[in-house]
């Protein structure tokens, strides 16, 4: 079953970005336990301050309220919620996003033969990088579909 791809928005108060920064980058392995039992596969925040976009894929429609309702994200929520800004419900400032196109290639099946196995980051499967930070490759060899480029006086 191929995964489920939601993703929504947020709000951050004025200088908040700098402690929910801190916080994700250190997140609690329980919690990463909890949003993988409640069927997120993957979870990508960016953020344009002081909106936050979220995206994940899950396997579960449900996925996100079974993570909401847990008593593990009660108490990551008190550490959040004074970073967040709240709707008139109060209930934090999210709203849905809709996806519009998605395209898959073979990309991503080359660069995982190309791309050395990573060491996992804690006693669970879930994997964390740290945001801004993308690995460094090496140039990919030119093939029939890249070919090489024409040297000085050479036709193309």
């Amino acid at each position: 079953m191929p995964p489920i791809r939601k993703a929504f928005t947020m709000k951050l108060k004025p200088k908040g970005l700098a402690e929910y920064k801190r916080h994700h980058d250190h997140i609690w392995p329980e919690l990463v336990a909890e949003i993988e039992k409640s069927g997120i596969a993957q979870i990508t925040i960016f953020e344009a301050d002081p909106v936050l976009f979220l995206y994940s894929e899950i396997y579960d429609e449900k996925a996100w309220d079974k993570l909401w309702s847990s008593k593990i994200h009660d108490k990551w929520g008190e550490i959040m919620n004074p970073l967040m800004n709240f709707n008139s419900e109060g209930k934090v400032d999210s709203k849905p996003v809709k996806e519009v196109f998605h395209l898959e290639t073979k990309a991503s099946q080359k660069a995982a033969k190309a791309t050395p196995k990573t060491a996992k980051t804690s006693k669970t499967s879930a994997k964390t990088t740290k945001t801004g930070q993308a690995p460094t490759k090496a140039a990919p060899k030119p093939t029939k579909a890249t070919p090489k480029p024409a040297k000085a006086g050479q036709k193309k």
